[in-house]
């Protein structure tokens, strides 16, 4: 009831709350395109690949939105070209320029001397969360949410069987990069709140909890949105009420859902899956 009340009577918490929601939504429709795509580590190398753009965009004193688009886009394009034009394979050439990007985002950071800037970016605050931040997620949110609607058959053959996407003549590769684009986008739009270190988490655990769930696309996308909401929430108010950072928390949050999804779930739950053993077992013997 406490936090039910803080958040009626400040305004800083009002807009942590719906900076959360909105970052959980957008986390759980993308991170469903890329479970399926077996693309966490490309989740991952993304959402380090922000980091130089952000930086620069600090220290030039412009919005960091574009400067971490650029970078995100400029780092997934430069891990196709070596993995395509060498005998590095894809893995390889993600670790090497993802970790490059991370790098160079940190010292120049460095070059700032803003370490309380590189906490906030690699960890999160939400609880500190600007006006501007918030209407910048919102715009992301609804431009990541429109264009995945808009494109939604094509994400779905592509992410699903690229081969026969490129047999109906689907571009694949730029629908790939396209994707990318779209991750890189929410990326940003989780900075403040869960931070570049933790996104990875917010875009593939409730993903992968809800498809856990269901076998159809459609209802995992909103499954996997309404388990970052909660996760959010959730985590906003253990970060609230007990001092903790809110990166933490919601990641927390997503994990203990995902654990308890993994053991409970009616078709692939760990624990159903024993009980129905148990029951062949003994109809045999």
């Amino acid at each position: 009831m406490a936090f039910i009340e803080a958040v009626m009577q400040y305004e800083f918490l009002q807009k942590a709350l719906l900076t959360s929601i909105m970052v959980g939504i957008i986390c759980g429709v993308i991170g469903c395109f890329i479970i399926l795509r077996g693309m966490a580590l490309m989740g991952d190398a993304i959402s380090h690949a922000v980091l130089p753009g952000v930086a620069i965009s600090y220290m030039l004193g412009i919005n960091f939105f574009f400067g971490a688009v650029l970078s995100g886009v400029a780092t997934a394009i430069a891990i196709g070209f070596v993995s395509q034009n060498s005998r590095i394979k894809h893995d390889t050439s993600i670790g090497i320029m993802f970790t490059a990007a991370f790098a160079a985002g940190i010292i120049v950071i460095t070059m700032l001397k803003s370490s309380t800037d590189l906490y906030h970016i690699l960890f999160g605050n939400v609880l500190a969360v600007r006006t501007s931040d918030m209407w910048i997620t919102l715009g992301i949110g609804i431009v990541v949410l429109s264009l995945v609607y808009l494109f939604y058959k094509e994400l779905l053959v592509t992410s699903f069987d690229e081969t026969m996407g490129a047999a109906y003549g689907l571009p694949v590769r730029l629908i790939h990069y396209f994707l990318m684009t779209l991750l890189t986008m929410v990326t940003v739009a989780s900075l403040q709140t869960v931070g570049i270190v933790l996104v990875v988490a917010m875009l593939i655990t409730p993903a992968a909890a809800a498809y856990l769930l269901t076998d159809r696309l459609s209802i995992m996308i909103f499954l996997a949105a309404g388990i970052g909401v909660i996760s959010s929430v959730v985590g906003l108010y253990f970060s609230f009420t007990y001092n903790l950072a809110s990166g933490a928390t919601i990641v927390i949050s997503a994990t203990v859902i995902f654990i308890f999804i993994f053991l409970f779930s009616p078709k692939h739950g760990l624990i159903w899956k024993q009980l129905k053993m148990m029951k062949k077992r003994a109809s045999l013997t």
